[in-house]
């Protein structure tokens, strides 16, 4: 069952693909906000995961973060969440970024628990709407 509280950390090392010039976010060899924020979906995400039912998964739907740091390339990076607010299936996570030396981030992000089948169905069938 998933009730507020649940907590996750993910870590990774910045590399150069995970650079805002390689991401086309920006110029500069730092890591990227998008790197960031995929970083801080996939905490919150597996964060969750054992205490969902089978055949559920869960899916972003809102991003509302500061990045306010810049991290280099070759350093560490980690995200922090806390599951803060359930409702029905809208989950709420308070987010933090952190590498070896600043906070480098912070805010919310919303995901929704999906059955997976029934989402890619409908997935499925917008494509073949579109095709046509």
């Amino acid at each position: 069952m998933v009730t507020t509280g649940i907590k996750g950390r993910r870590e990774q090392t910045v590399t150069p693909e995970m650079s805002a010039a390689r991401v086309g976010s920006g110029l500069v060899e730092v890591f990227a906000t998008p790197m960031m924020i995929s970083l801080i979906e996939q905490t919150c995400n597996e964060s969750v995961l054992p205490y969902l039912d089978e055949g559920q998964g869960t899916v972003g739907t809102l991003v509302n973060v500061a990045h306010t740091a810049a991290t280099p390339i070759g350093m560490r990076v980690w995200c922090e969440s806390e599951l803060v607010e359930v409702d029905r299936r809208k989950l709420v996570f308070k987010v933090k970024a952190f590498d070896e030396c600043d906070l480098i981030g912070e805010g919310f992000h919303e995901r929704f628990i999906i059955d997976t089948a029934k989402f890619f169905e409908k997935v499925s069938n917008k494509k073949a709407g579109a095709s046509r």
